[in-house]
């Protein structure tokens, strides 16, 4: 290890003395590396559920939604969810014919839901749309 003397006998050294400063400089980094909170990576993704096997129930000929006023939506008489109608509609669309579809909505139905309902046939892209029970609103 070499050391720096000074120049010329009882000279002062002129050099900087960097130990104590690599010293305070190293306890502080593991202190900031101590003190920064982990950091979590989580990607959130929609896992999919184990689904029934069976096979829907689809009409080929023609399905009837009904709309009831208790904002239950019936699939051929069973009950069902708006993202269930939504696969019931894609799965009509890859049949050799499309069926006809009814939309019975009840008198009492609220209106948001009839538009929802709408709506999720629309973006099915549907053809074969029908109104079933118009009779009813004649007293209206």
């Amino acid at each position: 290890m070499a050391m720096s003397t000074g120049g010329a006998e009882g000279e002062p050294m002129m050099d900087i003395n960097t130990t104590p400063l690599i010293d305070v400089m190293l306890v502080l980094l593991i202190m900031f590396i101590i003190t920064i909170p982990i950091q979590t990576h989580a990607v959130k993704m929609d896992l999919p559920q184990n689904q029934d096997t069976t096979n829907p129930p689809i009409d080929t000929v023609k399905n009837k939604i009904v709309v009831t006023p208790a904002g239950q939506v019936l699939w051929n008489g069973q009950a069902i969810s708006l993202p269930t109608l939504r696969s019931y509609l894609a799965l009509t669309l890859q049949l050799p014919t499309e069926p006809e579809l009814h939309l019975q909505p009840d008198p009492q139905a609220r209106y948001e839901l009839v538009d929802e309902v709408l709506a999720v046939v629309k973006r099915a892209r549907v053809t074969k749309v029908g109104f079933v029970g118009n009779e009813a609103y004649g007293n209206f």
